[in-house]
């Protein structure tokens, strides 16, 4: 039986799924990408390898990573911190098969709009709230994937002109005021994580409901804008954040209703947690890699 293989690169673990065309789960298992490592390519393609032994060779593979992807699926072209070796890899040629990569919230994103929360939608956006802010957008059916690749990457809109840059020399990002690598310093040092304070919300602490509710504030002013700009279906949210459930989604809900732009008679844009977990991101990138002929899959040089 004809199956694709979907693999998501992460830091500390990639994830392998096989399906068949009709999105059903053959088999998924992850290994330690051990990053620290600059042979770490290596052991996916020996994991590739081995998955292949057991379950037959794939008719189709394809590969989702963090960064930003080239446009034509050849190859990350723009990495930062670990997993620096995936800049610039062609996995096609690495490979020695049509292999196409892109980014891992695209991918998530394909994942949820294939099998998850998003099935069947051809408008929608999704928000990944973990350490940073990850995103994608669909609209019309496609992927937005821009002129160099950057496209989607929402985490990474403003909502504080007065802000500090963050990595990509955005002024006061969505990222800065919820992803949880801030959260510190966004508390003044009270808080370590974003589960701490969550765990003081829930107890009632004052302060800790404040830096929350300022952090949903920022997330709910970001997806009003980004409503207004790419019209969504619905938007997905997902990440480590995103497990705070109703913590989450209750709030956002109160505060981003009154800021929505509503036509007519229309419900309004559905907001939904994301449904399949971690992975996500490898079911989205086998999709993809079934969804391109591999004769269009034309690495750059």
């Amino acid at each position: 039986m004809a199956h694709a293989i979907g693999i998501d690169i992460g830091v500390t673990n990639v994830k392998a799924i096989c399906v068949s065309a009709d999105g059903s789960v053959i088999a998924r298992e992850s290994f330690a990408t051990h990053a620290d490592s600059p042979d770490w390519p290596a052991r996916v393609r020996d994991g590739l390898a081995q998955f292949e032994s057991r379950q037959g060779r794939a008719s189709h593979i394809g590969l989702a990573a963090p960064g930003v992807a080239a446009p034509d699926g050849s190859r990350i072209t723009w990495m930062r911190g670990r997993l620096a070796e995936v800049e610039g890899l062609c996995w096609s040629e690495f490979l020695s098969r049509p292999a196409p990569i892109i980014n891992d919230a695209q991918a998530a994103l394909l994942g949820e709009v294939w099998q998850g929360a998003a099935r069947g939608a051809t408008n929608a956006i999704m928000l990944t709230l973990g350490t940073g802010v990850g995103g994608a957008a669909m609209v019309d059916g496609q992927l937005l994937k821009g002129h160099l690749g950057r496209a989607g990457h929402l985490g990474h809109v403003t909502v504080d002109m007065d802000g500090a840059f963050d990595i990509v020399n955005t002024p006061g990002s969505l990222e800065s005021q919820i992803g949880n690598y801030s959260i510190n310093q966004r508390s003044d040092g009270a808080f370590q994580t974003t589960h701490e304070l969550i765990n003081a919300v829930q107890a009632k602490d004052p302060r800790a409901t404040e830096i929350w509710r300022r952090s949903i504030k920022a997330l709910a002013a970001s997806i009003a804008s980004l409503v207004n700009v790419l019209d969504p279906e619905i938007v997905i949210l997902g990440g480590g954040i995103a497990a705070a459930g109703n913590a989450l989604l209750k709030l956002l809900d109160e505060i981003f209703r009154p800021m929505e732009w509503k036509l007519n008679q229309n419900p309004g844009v559905q907001i939904a947690l994301a449904q399949l977990g971690e992975y996500a991101g490898a079911l989205g990138a086998a999709w993809n890699a079934m969804r391109l002929p591999s004769n269009e899959l034309k690495p750059t040089n």
